[in-house]
């Protein structure tokens, strides 16, 4: 990929977009770049590439939008069931406390585990045994735990598993259209580079109309 100024991906399609409007446009432009083999097809040809690298942006965009709004569903689904597990365990863990036996079958002896798949397969474990449980739940009653509690807690889980498989898949296909947008830019970047090389040297005693294509020209 030819290298250019640190722009964001859109303020160079953007500087693109005029430097190809103008050179097509500003008749002075157009006949010096058309002499150097930028004619009309040529810059049709930098147009056109630069129509799908604005493609592959905006749908890159997209994909980006989806994902944020994905992971921010999954989060909250998260934040959910890992408030309601936390005071439940917790109040568990002092009917239990005596029952090591019930304590270990709910999973909540030791420490809350702090990788999500494990935490998560605690928090299924704890929610699927109680909630089948009749002498677990009620001795869990006596804490303030129902059975819709439990009952609650285990539609979350698979509400969360199902925002987790959404967010995943968004993930990827963001990823997808990054490199596709990357691919697509790369191209116009090299187009664009040696255009600017030819324009410098058709230009170069006109530096206001090199300005007009976007290059600053020092005094």
């Amino acid at each position: 990929m030819a290298s250019r100024t640190k722009l964001t991906d859109a303020s160079t399609l953007e500087l693109y977009r005029v430097a190809l409007e103008n050179a097509e446009t500003q008749p002075e432009i157009s006949t010096i770049m058309a002499e150097l083999g930028y004619d009309t097809a040529k810059i049709t040809e930098g147009k056109s590439l630069l129509a799908e690298s604005r493609s592959a942006y905006d749908a890159n965009k997209t994909e980006d939008d989806e994902t944020s709004a994905a992971y921010a569903d999954f989060s909250n689904k998260k934040s959910q069931l890992g408030d309601a597990f936390n005071i439940h365990r917790k109040k568990a863990k002092v009917v239990f406390r005596n029952d090591s036996l019930t304590a270990d079958k709910l999973a909540i002896s030791g420490q809350m585990p702090r990788t999500y798949m494990k935490w998560l397969e605690a928090a299924r474990k704890f929610y699927t045994v109680a909630s089948t449980d009749t002498d677990i739940q009620t001795k869990l009653s006596r804490l303030k735990i129902s059975i819709d509690d439990l009952n609650a807690a285990n539609t979350l889980i698979t509400e969360l598993e199902a925002s987790r498989a959404v967010y995943l898949k968004e993930k990827g296909e963001s990823q997808d259209a990054t490199k596709i947008k990357d691919a697509a830019i790369g191209k116009i970047d090299e187009w664009m580079s040696e255009f600017y090389a030819v324009a410098r040297i058709g230009l170069e005693d006109n530096p206001q109309l090199l300005e007009a294509l976007g290059k600053t020209v020092k005094s």
